[in-house]
């Protein structure tokens, strides 16, 4: 790790006028792609990477002065705010602009799905690297999927809807209906909270990750969208749990 690597720390740019807004305007290099720059749009909660889009001076100048993201159109040739027609929103948390001053990374509070599909993202779609996996360069012993989380497992559940019963558990639940679901939830809970009481770590966490895994079978079951819980959780970020509580 070198010098710069072992000293990181953030350069910040206080923006509160429109005169520090310019100046700001001026210090970013429009002119490599004729008078845009790429802009990334990270879910500020999650960090998954929602989009990529573009922006000109204007665009950005507006992104800065509503706080709500701007682009501008390549193939309409004009500037447009994310969500103006459906309502998908992001609102600005963060922005931060890259070494060469020619992009910015935009981190922001989504609104619905990012992509025009109806996707959260619309990074949505991936290569399996047989390449990479197979190279003689890469210990394969060593080579695993680092990366989980449980919207992958709602995911992997949600593909088992269509299975054959007789073959997958996960259909034989959701063909049983929210009662056997609902009961497994109730069992697995109160066997979180035995091994709690008993002072069971490694029991804990087993007992939860089946009690996760049925919550995850219950909202696939009821076809709601995983992360309309993450929206939900999102709405209570800085509100006091006793004052979200007396507000339903």
């Amino acid at each position: 790790m070198n010098e710069k690597e072992n000293n990181f720390t953030y350069i910040t740019i206080d923006i509160f006028d429109e005169n520090t807004l310019d100046l700001f305007l001026k210090k970013i290099d429009f002119s490599k792609l004729n008078g845009l720059i790429p802009a990334v749009a990270q879910d500020y909660f999650s960090k998954e990477i929602l989009m990529l889009a573009f922006m000109n001076e204007e665009s950005l100048r507006k992104t800065v002065e509503t706080g709500y993201a701007h682009y501008f159109s390549r193939s309409r040739n004009k500037l447009w705010k994310k969500g103006e027609t459906s309502g998908h929103t992001q609102q600005i948390k963060e922005i931060f602009f890259d070494c060469d001053n020619d992009s910015v990374l935009l981190k922001v509070i989504q609104k619905g799905p990012a992509c025009h599909t109806g996707h959260k993202t619309c990074f949505y779609s991936k290569i399996n690297n047989r390449l990479l996996a197979n190279s003689k360069n890469i210990n394969t012993d060593n080579y695993k999927e680092i990366f989980y989380s449980l919207k992958l497992l709602y995911d992997l559940i949600a593909s088992r809807k269509d299975s054959d019963p007789e073959e997958s558990y996960v259909a034989k639940l959701l063909n049983r209906g929210p009662e056997k679901i609902g009961k497994k939830i109730l069992e697995e809970s109160l066997e979180v909270i035995l091994s709690a009481i008993d002072g069971d770590k490694d029991k804990i966490i087993y007992e939860s990750a089946d009690l996760m895994f049925f919550y995850i079978v219950m909202l696939v079951y009821s076809e709601i969208d995983f992360f309309n819980v993450i929206d939900e959780l999102k709405k209570r970020e800085g509100i006091s749990g006793l004052d979200e509580k007396k507000s339903r």
